[in-house]
């Protein structure tokens, strides 16, 4: 490998340490704000962060963005809205079940997305390949052993991130095929504005806003917006141009591992024998779903 591959490699991991410890800081945010609080101020830092990297790649005026489809701003507007209702589904269970369960398990049931994506794919009439299917069982055994109960009956934590989950994935599938038809970070930012707003409004509606709450809640919420949404999509956006698709999967599966050792840490979240199985069965069948065609044609070297 060159070193343009190693820097890849280390930026993708560096993004997957950032995302994962951002369940750490959304667990702690919520000490002093709501979930729904929580949420729109930290998007809306986001969506705000990442306007000087779109003036700055719009003055570049690369020849690679030309070949990027100049979409009209309803075109955006509509594209950005949908991908934000999805994002604002998905991150709002997410931030409630974490009242409800710990940092390393919201980690590794909210990367089930990666095995949810190819299998919702089936309905819009996209071929899932073996891998996808060992994946998918690989996880679902790990699920069981991480959530399910001897009385069979899961967390009410677990179950909301494990629904969310479902709309990460509705949410990565619409990115798809969106992002082909519009400049990928206009759309990024619009469908964090949108995220933010439908945030605040539920906050507006259900939570109390309080400007020492969100004082004391600062730290975690520069954390989630700025760290998680702007430098983290920002060194992805950087990375992923020059890392092989193998690497991304592996690094950015981290980010679950890296959730559960920053709730062991910081948090002293404890993980029993049981749950640490869980959660083996369910990075190893991530991992094996996104690296089936690799492992079969000898070509993730």
């Amino acid at each position: 490998m060159d070193v343009r591959t190693y820097r890849a490699d280390a930026l993708l991991l560096l993004t997957a340490t950032i995302w994962g410890f951002a369940f750490v800081a959304q667990r702690v945010g919520m000490d002093y704000v709501g979930p729904f609080t929580f949420n729109g101020v930290r998007f809306a830092l986001g969506s705000l962060s990442l306007v000087p990297l779109l003036f700055l790649m719009e003055r570049k005026n690369s020849p690679a963005s030309a070949l990027v489809p100049r979409a009209s701003r309803r075109t955006i507007f509509w594209g950005g809205g949908l991908a934000g209702l999805f994002l604002f589904s998905g991150a709002s269970l997410q931030q409630v079940g974490l009242v409800y369960t710990t940092a390393g398990n919201a980690g590794f049931i909210t990367g089930l997305y990666v095995v949810i994506v190819p299998l919702m794919g089936l309905f819009l009439r996209q071929r899932s390949h073996m891998g996808t299917w060992l994946g998918a069982l690989l996880a679902a055994i790990g699920l069981y052993f991480l959530s399910i109960t001897e009385e069979l009956t899961i967390a009410w934590g677990d179950l909301l991130v494990l629904i969310g989950a479902f709309f990460w994935a509705a949410h990565v599938l619409i990115i798809g095929r969106l992002s082909p038809r519009m400049d990928a970070l206009k759309l990024a930012i619009t469908q964090f504005a949108v995220c933010s707003l439908l945030s605040l409004l539920t906050a507006v509606a259900m939570e109390t806003l309080t400007w020492d709450g969100l004082r004391q809640a600062a730290i975690p919420i520069l954390y989630g917006g700025i760290g998680s949404v702007g430098v983290a999509y920002t060194l992805q956006v950087v990375a992923q141009k020059d890392a092989h698709p193998a690497h991304a999967a592996i690094f950015l599966s981290m980010e679950a591992v890296f959730a559960a050792i920053g709730g062991w840490w910081l948090l002293n979240e404890v993980l029993t024998a049981r749950s640490l199985l869980g959660c083996g069965l369910m990075l190893f069948g991530m991992l094996f779903s996104q690296l089936w065609g690799f492992l079969r044609i000898g070509s993730w070297r």
